[in-house]
């Protein structure tokens, strides 16, 4: 039987996951069949596994996706022209060990979100540290924070993060000082860190979509050569939510 100070003890030194499953534990009537050493692995396991779920939970609050999207949710039937075989490769993980890049192209509403989210996620489940930004926002964000002080904080924060999703790549004209924050971010990230980006133009486009030539060459060297392209197309997964 087992003691509550034990228990309790466990708790002090947080051990919350070796406490629950010591208590478990007590409660079958044939764990006297394992070993000590057999039952302390056991202990141990679930309490590395409970720490490892804290911190990717921590991570993903941290990462602020605007889907709860998880690799076991991507759909793979709508025909969207979605490469299952480069997908299941991403979720491996190995893209972002190599400081590798993903594009993500496509229509409206063919759940370009949701992937990036989704492969945002599995990085988080990989220990990697990730963050969610709209570049709509982003870049606004970084002028307001040229004149109160952020400006430098936030460009530290995206070079510091391991997986940086950047959404609606291309969706508004760029004016010259947006040209070059987003040329200060991929030099940051260049080699040394991976990123995401979505876009309802395709890559080619984003020459002209940038606006200056010498700026563009400069951005999209650092983020086309060392990438795995998502294109995209068919009809808005939305349409499935349409009322009769």
């Amino acid at each position: 039987m087992l003691h509550h100070p034990t228990l309790d003890r466990l708790q002090q030194l947080r051990l919350s996951g070796m406490a629950r499953a010591l208590a478990a534990q007590s409660q079958q009537t044939d764990i006297g069949q394992l070993g000590f050493d057999e039952r302390l692995g056991l202990l141990l396991d679930a309490e590395a596994a409970e720490r490892e779920s804290r911190q990717n939970a921590a991570r993903l609050k941290r990462a602020k996706l605007k889907q709860a999207a998880t690799p076991e949710d991507v759909d793979f039937r709508h025909p969207r022209g979605l490469d299952r075989t480069l997908f299941t490769r991403l979720m491996a993980g190995d893209w972002v060990k190599a400081h590798q890049n993903v594009l993500v192209c496509g229509p409206t509403g063919v759940g370009k979100t949701f992937l990036a989210c989704a492969l945002a996620n599995q990085a988080c489940r990989h220990g990697h540290s990730v963050l969610y930004v709209r570049l709509p926002r982003l870049l606004p964000a970084l002028a307001l924070g040229r004149h109160d002080g952020s400006y430098a904080k936030t460009l530290a924060q995206m070079a510091r993060t391991e997986v940086l999703v950047i959404d609606d790549w291309g969706l508004a004209p760029l004016t010259d000082e947006s040209r070059r924050d987003l040329l200060e971010i991929v030099d940051d990230r260049h080699g040394c860190r991976s990123t995401i980006i979505t876009s309802q133009l395709p890559v080619p486009h984003w020459h002209a979509a940038i606006g200056d030539p010498t700026l563009a060459d400069a951005i999209l060297d650092r983020l086309v050569h060392q990438a795995h392209c998502l294109n995209l197309d068919g009809e808005s997964l939305r349409k499935k939510g349409k009322p009769a």
